[in-house]
């Protein structure tokens, strides 16, 4: 924090008038004539002001606190006022800094700051300049304390002031997520995201993970969410897009509450964003579909697994599964078959049911053209063929025709799974 220069104070106590620039406004005067007066100190000011500085220089905090007090007491103008108080802040502050060199691990008391701090802020004989920076070393002062309302008018203060600090703005949202406002908090965050953005800047990684915190904490689920998409866009990363999936809708006290069937599709963005982190995750997916009547793709994703190292090949689960899906497919047969049953069947039933298949063999085309015919048909769960028909549409690359499947999804929790596809469209690869 920016203290009176002690060279200025002597200046001033050795001839009675200020050394210091002073920009306040009601020091702007066009006669010089009339500055003068103004800023002249008094003998009765100037013998106990010396008095001080020379006590502080010493280091004698003692002698510094009487004269400072006889400084106070003499005091009659708004600059006498404002010299007092600005030699009080720096005499409590040379003590705390003393006593921290002392004890580094005893707590740091500032409250000894506040009153010459208000005294300094309030005062118009301190420059502009110099009030927005005291007022924001008085909001942090607040925010230290856990004042949070008294820190935020500070803050606010030092802002009026035109206080450019850069750590300003996350003193703000810090004093507001603190007090409890977290949708004010994570408003502003946002919204110095933004202004970061439009200056060619990337927001730091920690913001995000901050406002996720913070959110989740508060048991803000959308907020969360959002700020999970906004995250996984900005920072995309294999490790990131599993955090975002496990929390969103594979562990147990997930985001999106989901069941076995719709979890595959979380697990099918997994596989997409090269996410599957380890066996667990890939037997869990292969394990799923498997009992769902998709063999083929429980085989590929153990397959997977297996090439990749991340199933040692000596797991005996991994053996269980690949030997009852290969068991499965040739018991299934080709597909051609229920393809043309499904054509002829009164309803969409069938023709969405072979499009899973389809979508697990990874046959997007085939896939795509079966759930389209379901849809036509009818009697089906349209968002569930929507959903599939989205992912079908995102692996073959058909961006824009993915979008428009994903936006036809309608109620939770699929919309929100739907919502997790269409960011993946619309991130940079991992």
């Amino acid at each position: 924090m920016k203290t009176i220069s002690k060279l200025a104070l002597i200046a001033a106590f050795a001839t009675g008038t200020s050394g210091l620039a002073l920009s306040a406004p009601a020091f702007a005067k066009d006669k010089k004539a009339e500055e003068a007066p103004a800023m002249k100190l008094s003998p009765e000011v100037q013998k106990p002001g010396i008095a001080a500085q020379t006590a502080l220089t010493a280091k004698d905090y003692a002698g510094a606190q009487t004269a400072i007090d006889q400084v106070d007491a003499a005091a009659k103008t708004d600059y006498e006022k404002y010299i007092g108080a600005a030699l009080r802040y720096q005499l409590e502050n040379e003590k705390l800094v003393a006593a921290q060199t002392a004890n580094p691990n005893a707590p740091m008391n500032e409250t000894t700051l506040a009153k010459p701090l208000d005294a300094l802020i309030a005062n118009p004989a301190t420059p502009a300049a110099d009030r927005g920076r005291y007022a924001y070393r008085r909001g942090a002062l607040a925010f230290n304390g856990k004042q949070y309302p008294i820190a935020l008018q500070y803050f606010a203060k030092a802002k009026e002031l035109g206080y450019t600090d850069p750590n300003l703005p996350l003193q703000v949202i810090k004093a507001k997520m603190d007090s409890g406002d977290v949708a004010g908090a994570t408003a502003d965050l946002e919204a110095s995201i933004a202004q970061m953005t439009a200056s060619g800047q990337k927001a730091p990684e920690e913001y995000y993970r901050y406002a996720i915190a913070k959110s989740y904490a508060a048991k803000r689920n959308a907020d969360t969410m959002a700020w999970l998409k906004k995250w996984i866009t900005a920072y995309p990363s294999a490790k990131n897009w599993r955090d975002v999936l496990i929390l969103s809708g594979i562990q147990a006290n997930a985001l999106i509450p989901l069941d076995e069937a719709q979890k595959v599709d979380v697990f099918r963005l997994m596989r997409a964003t090269n996410s599957l982190a380890d066996q667990t995750d890939y037997l869990q997916y292969a394990d799923s579909v498997n009992r769902r009547g998709l063999p083929s793709e429980a085989q590929a994703v153990i397959k997977e697994g297996l090439a990749s190292g991340k199933i040692p090949a000596s797991n005996t689960m991994a053996k269980g599964l690949l030997a009852d899906a290969s068991k499965n497919i040739a018991n299934d047969g080709p597909l051609s078959g229920l393809e043309k049953r499904a054509a002829a069947a009164p309803n969409g039933k069938l023709a969405a049911g072979t499009a899973d298949a389809y979508l697990g063999q990874n046959n997007y085309a085939k896939s795509i053209e079966l759930y389209r015919l379901a849809l036509t048909k009818g009697g089906v769960d349209a968002d569930d063929v929507n959903l599939h028909m989205g992912i079908a549409l995102a692996r073959s690359g058909d961006k824009a025709g993915a979008t428009t499947a994903f936006s036809a999804v309608k109620a939770s929790p699929k919309a929100d799974v739907a919502g997790l596809w269409t960011t993946w469209l619309g991130a940079p690869a991992a």
